[in-house]
């Protein structure tokens, strides 16, 4: 295990502007997400030219093979992640100044399309579900009441996520009087569907490289990390979100993601600013410390579910923090998480499709 030592995370550091930084703080809310601004100009002016290239008469044949290349490596290795996480962070602060709200809608509706998300419904889930139900019974994309250490009911989550996943969403919202939500959801998800039945009509291979593959391995990557942030879960206290969602530090990801790996403090404070979460996790080490917290330093979540899967905890044990000695060893921490990951019941069974 680990003693916890330096947190290299990004924090907000003041710094001297140029113009053309002045000139965005005009129109966002908060200097911090200045970067966000960045990002989504680079995404603009690259993968979205990339995508209507693939669309073009004139590019077939090798050339066509070439551009889907590189649009591939850069949607995927590129944006994907940071792009997700900016939604995320947007999703729960507004980006835009309420006079130009307008440009609020940039990000989900034309860019989100772009990685496979489907207008309005990530908003739907994640803040309309996901949070009020913090991976709960209710949360139809609870953890809880699978084996989290298998891959078959890994397996068996995606899948159900894949296959009804919209249609629990859309039922849950409207069993909560959230019809509004409902309805936004139901309306991105109707308007990308039929969007893409006309591109393929108008060219196959391009409506699936730019639209329908990103769908699928966004869907996939958002369930292996929802998957791998609730793997922990105590089921004597599962709605303590120390023990119920983990931690990672110092890893890439969190430079690359905006403090992603924070999942402990996201679930405490849903609304913090991405750039806070470093410095509130020093401040709060008691209550991780308290709870037995699940920290990771040097993993990020996709190492994490790798590990799991096969079952590697002494490899986990071994990127734990040990935090004022809570654990007498490695052991102890093997023993605690194979207890987090065994399947909870829950008061109702979450699909007829939960069988693994």
């Amino acid at each position: 295990m680990k003693v916890l030592g330096s947190i290299h995370d990004p924090v907000f550091t003041n710094r001297n502007y140029s113009r053309l930084d002045q000139f965005f703080l005009r129109y966002i809310k908060d200097e911090r997400d200045l970067p966000f601004v960045y990002l989504t100009l680079k995404i603009t002016f690259t993968l979205i030219p990339l995508s209507i290239l693939l669309f073009m008469p004139f590019i077939d044949g090798g050339i066509w093979w070439a551009v889907a290349a590189v649009h591939l490596y850069i949607s995927n290795f590129v944006f994907k992640g940071p792009f997700g996480l900016m939604l995320h962070c947007t999703s729960h602060r507004q980006f835009f100044k309420n006079e130009y709200d307008w440009m609020n809608k940039y990000i989900p509706w034309i860019m989100a399309p772009f990685f496979g998300h489907t207008p309005e419904t990530y908003y739907s889930h994640h803040i309309g579900m996901h949070h009020p139900e913090n991976n709960m019974e209710d949360d139809d994309s609870s953890t809880m009441a699978f084996q989290r250490d298998s891959f078959r009911s890994f397996l068996s989550y995606f899948g159900q996520f894949l296959v009804v996943g919209v249609y629990n969403l859309l039922g849950y919202l409207r069993r909560k009087n959230r019809s509004k939500l409902a309805t936004r959801a139901m309306r991105g998800e109707v308007i990308f569907f039929v969007s893409c039945v006309v591109l393929l009509f108008i060219n196959a291979p391009a409506t699936i490289m730019v639209f329908i593959l990103p769908m699928f391995i966004y869907r996939l990557i958002a369930m292996l990390g929802n998957w791998t942030q609730h793997a922990f879960v105590d089921g004597e206290d599962p709605g303590n979100a120390y023990k119920n969602s983990i931690t990672c530090i110092n890893v890439k990801y969190n430079k690359k993601c905006w403090n992603d790996g924070y999942h402990i403090s996201h679930h405490v404070r849903p609304g913090m600013h991405w750039t806070e979460h470093p410095t509130f996790f020093q401040k709060t080490l008691d209550k991780y410390a308290q709870n037995r917290a699940v920290i990771f330093d040097g993993l990020d979540f996709l190492q994490i579910f790798y590990f799991l899967m096969r079952k590697r905890y002494d490899k986990l044990a071994r990127h734990m923090v040990n935090l004022d000695g809570t654990f007498a060893n490695d052991q102890d921490a093997i023993d605690l998480l194979r207890y987090r990951t065994q399947r909870i019941a829950v008061a109702e069974p979450i699909s007829v499709l939960q069988t693994a």
